[in-house]
């Protein structure tokens, strides 16, 4: 089995990394591996932690056989913070295989990418890189408005993207859109034309250990903490702003209202909530009818339970094509169904093929209509809805069961 260190360039804490990564890396555990985890922590993380904290989080991790390694997160400003950070990993990594031999690189996106590349440069054993696609990166900073698309940020990334394609010896990718266009040929064989290994891993959920609630005991306890007991309630959860359409959001938002006065849009997110809230208060949503807030991730499933509708409404574009949004699965897995905008990863034919919910093609209120009116016929059992979230996101059959493919793959 392989010694494998695996570069998130996130924080330990944040809710991507405990919901996504390191249930991934437990089970690569579960397949033998023995993994090392590298980790970039904010400075204003770092000053709310105290060491017993640190130390709580190591053991944490050991406890499930992985090893937890920092180093610092550099933001401003943001080149040479990140060339910085880049030479950093570079040097920490050699330093750390000299003691652990790793045979894989595993680098979640692409920054984490090119750190493993040059990492492995006249390493006298050179690893296996695999290069974790999180994302069509340089398009998807274009799309947001961060990267002026032809500028010379753009450019370089698409540089560094080119190397570190010749670079990589497997792939995982999130949807088969993003395999289609990168690595068609390996719908039939699993390889790319070079022979290297390419796995599709959509964002799962573990429905065993953090989805397994009961509906109704939930659903009760959080609409008391929410003060709605007779709502309809509708959930955005995760980002908002860049490549998510608030105004769009907004909109839907209005037409529900507009059908239904019993309406309340509940946001659980990070992101400032002045984004959304003076939109919705612009289309007579009162604080009555909302909430936006961060929430616990390990309530997340109540207030999903709490919900009669999840919402997905990101700008479809060349690089959307590449994401699987982690809040689907989520949706799914509390037998919520969906409205979700079309051209977005692989959800027109999983919300199709599945009659999970409704597809938005087109912004105009008439959509808007009759998406709303397709949701409010759904009379599906949510144990149906939540069946699919096992067979198509579930963390042990599905995420587990594909890492650990890849990394046999890689070995061999």
């Amino acid at each position: 089995m392989a010694e494998s260190i695996y570069i998130c360039y996130f924080g330990v804490r944040e809710p991507l990394v405990q919901t996504q990564v390191i249930p991934y890396l437990k089970e690569l555990v579960e397949g033998g591996h023995k993994i090392t985890l590298l980790t970039f922590e904010p400075a204003e993380q770092l000053r709310r932690r105290d060491a017993g904290e640190s130390e709580a989080i190591r053991k944490e991790l050991a406890e499930a056989s992985i090893e937890w390694r920092w180093l610092r997160y550099h933001k401003r400003p943001s080149v040479p913070a990140t060339l910085f950070d880049v030479l950093n990993t570079v040097r920490e990594v050699r330093r750390l295989s000299k003691r652990k031999r790793f045979e894989v690189l595993h680098a979640r996106g692409h920054v984490p990418a090119v750190m493993a590349a040059l990492s492995r440069i006249g390493m006298r054993r050179r690893p296996k890189l695999l290069f974790d696609i999180r994302g069509f990166l340089p398009e998807e900073y274009a799309d947001a408005g961060v990267w002026s698309e032809g500028g010379w940020l753009f450019r370089t990334a698409k540089r560094f993207e080119r190397w570190l394609m010749r670079e990589a010896d497997g792939f995982v990718v999130l949807t088969e859109k993003a395999r289609e266009t990168l690595f068609p040929e390996s719908k039939e064989t699993g390889f790319d034309k070079q022979g290297r290994p390419v796995e599709v891993i959509p964002c799962c959920v573990d429905l065993l250990r953090r989805f397994s609630g009961d509906h109704d005991a939930l659903r009760v306890e959080f609409r008391e903490r929410l003060g709605i007991e007779n709502r309809w309630v509708m959930i955005h959860l995760g980002a908002l702003g860049g490549l998510y359409l608030v105004n769009e959001i907004a909109d839907l938002l209005a037409a529900a209202r507009e059908r239904n006065p019993a309406t309340f849009a509940l946001f659980l997110t990070q992101s400032d909530p002045m984004l959304i809230r003076p939109l919705l208060s612009e289309r007579g949503f009162l604080d009555g009818d909302l909430f936006i807030g961060r929430a616990d991730p390990a309530d997340i499933e109540g207030y999903l339970h709490a919900s009669d509708v999840g919402l997905s409404i990101v700008k479809a574009s060349f690089a959307t094509l590449s994401r699987s949004p982690t809040k689907i699965a989520e949706y799914l897995a509390c037998g919520l169904p969906i409205i979700a905008n079309a051209g977005v990863g692989d959800l027109n034919e999983l919300i199709e093929a599945y009659r999970i919910g409704a597809l938005i093609r087109h912004f105009d209120e008439v959509e808007y209509d009759r998406a709303l009116a397709e949701i409010e016929a759904f009379t599906e059992d949510r144990k149906r809805v939540r069946a699919v979230a096992l067979s198509e996101f579930g963390l042990q059959n599905i995420g587990g069961i594909r890492y650990r493919q890849i990394y046999s793959k890689l070995l061999n």
